[in-house]
């Protein structure tokens, strides 16, 4: 599940008509200077040149990068014109298709990514921008980007899946310290659930995409139980979703949530889990009737409002731990940026929303993760993207991309989700491993 799947409607255009640097705006915003313009002199001078924007974030994410761009469009003279659609993934290939593809597309999902690239659609990446890759991300992060050698395009937003969110409160009150192991994050498993409180909230529940929340279990599990290889050969169908270390990973997943001793804390029984949201599922937290909900760093932004988040504050997140301390296994998602088209005032965007500088622009205006190295961690505007951005910094991190964001949308989007609703009421794991199995496309 990618970041920023959020509601809400509208197509959402830069109003402001952009000049070359030092020219007055339309409606009487003030004219940049030559000092003002002086960081994006790099990207030259563009007058009366337009680059379309198509995207799924809208509202608020959407007026954060387009407030993040405005200076580059002023100085550069390109109108930027922005488009967030929340049925992006079903109408990309619909516009494409229709000869009314954007310059620039935001994809939430590198396989989607990789098949308008396979289709000869998407442009390569000039080497500008391929200079600012290998500068800026790990090669882990290039690696969803790139087709067969060829990049095509580079990381926009990140986000860290692995976070268990707590109450520092709840566990200082019963002497639980935050576990560093995964036999550590057991015995606090099980200390909580002495005391008459199951340990475990979650919910399922998500529209059209209902079921993920249970597939990044399952992932997170896996890599940490059998490592970056083995989770590569799945992801990739080089051995079969129900392999025998598969099960495993999901046998281990539903010792937790499948057990009415440890969930749903605060809901019910465990298969409860099936009809709560993902939004309100970690709420219990908040009144102590649930210790741990595991769920990604963009949960910051849906907690009750008011709800303080810090190491001594209502809530909190510590990184789901591995087998050993040592292990730093991170399982995350993300946002690529591509374009369908090569002018230069589409390059030099490109180049642009690459730099660090973009990041950390970007950063500074709201809640907002970015795998740049050249990120510094103190503009984030949360404890938890602090965290996070220093995760992904961190050379130790073993940072895999969301496997279901990454197989066959029929398996990934498709019966990997609903089978894991299926398991969670009750379905047998041979059962339902063995029929996503089945469900894998042929080439």
């Amino acid at each position: 599940m990618r970041f920023g799947a959020r509601i809400a409607l509208a197509v959402i255009t830069l109003a402001v008509t952009a000049t070359a640097c030092g020219a007055p705006q339309d409606g009487g915003s003030p004219s940049r200077t030559a000092a003002d313009c002086a960081p994006y002199a790099r990207y030259g001078e563009h007058p009366g040149t337009e680059v379309t924007v198509y995207a799924e974030n809208r509202d608020r994410e959407a007026d954060l990068f387009e407030e993040t761009w405005a200076d580059f469009a002023d100085c550069t003279g390109i109108d930027v014109r922005y488009e967030g659609d929340g049925e992006f993934e079903a109408r990309i290939q619909l516009r494409v298709d229709g000869g009314n593809a954007p310059d620039v597309a935001f994809f939430p999902q590198p396989g989607l990514m990789e098949r308008f690239a396979r289709a000869g659609r998407l442009k390569p990446v000039g080497a500008g921008v391929a200079a600012l890759a290998e500068q800026g991300w790990s090669a882990d992060w290039n690696s969803y980007a790139t087709v067969d050698g060829t990049l095509y395009g580079t990381p926009l937003v990140a986000n860290v899946k692995s976070f268990v969110w707590y109450s520092p409160a709840f566990f200082r009150d019963r002497g639980l310290s935050v576990p560093r192991t995964w036999d550590e994050l057991m015995a606090v498993t099980e200390k909580v659930a002495a005391s008459g409180v199951k340990p475990w909230c979650a919910g399922v529940e998500s529209a059209e995409a209902t079921g993920w929340p249970v597939t990044d279990w399952i992932e997170d599990v896996l890599l940490r139980q059998q490592g970056t290889r083995v989770y590569d050969q799945w992801v990739a169908h080089e051995i079969p979703f129900d392999d025998p270390r598969v099960l495993r990973a999901m046998d281990t997943v539903g010792s937790l949530l499948k057990n009415d001793r440890y969930a749903n804390g605060g809901f019910g029984p465990a298969r409860s889990m099936a009809s709560i949201s993902f939004q309100e599922a970690g709420t219990p937290v908040l009144s102590g009737d649930c210790a741990m909900h595991r769920q990604a760093s963009f949960y910051a932004d849906l907690w009750p409002e008011g709800t303080e988040i810090g190491p001594d504050k209502d809530v909190y997140a510590f990184l789901l731990p591995g087998v050993d301390p040592a292990s730093r296994p991170v399982l995350g998602g993300g946002v690529f940026t591509a374009a369908f088209a090569d002018r230069p005032e589409v390059r030099a965007f490109q180049e642009y929303l690459a730099s660090a500088d973009f990041a950390n622009a970007r950063m500074r205006k709201g809640p907002y993760v970015s795998a740049h190295k050249g990120v510094d961690p103190a503009n984030a505007a949360t404890p938890v993207d602090r965290l996070s951005i220093r995760l992904l910094q961190d050379p130790r991190t073993q940072f895999r991309f969301d496997g279901s964001d990454l197989m066959p949308a029929s398996v990934g989007a498709g019966t990997f989700w609903k089978g894991a609703v299926d398991w969670i009421g009750g379905a047998g794991t041979r059962q339902v491993a063995g029929s996503i199995e089945r469900s894998w496309p042929t080439r």
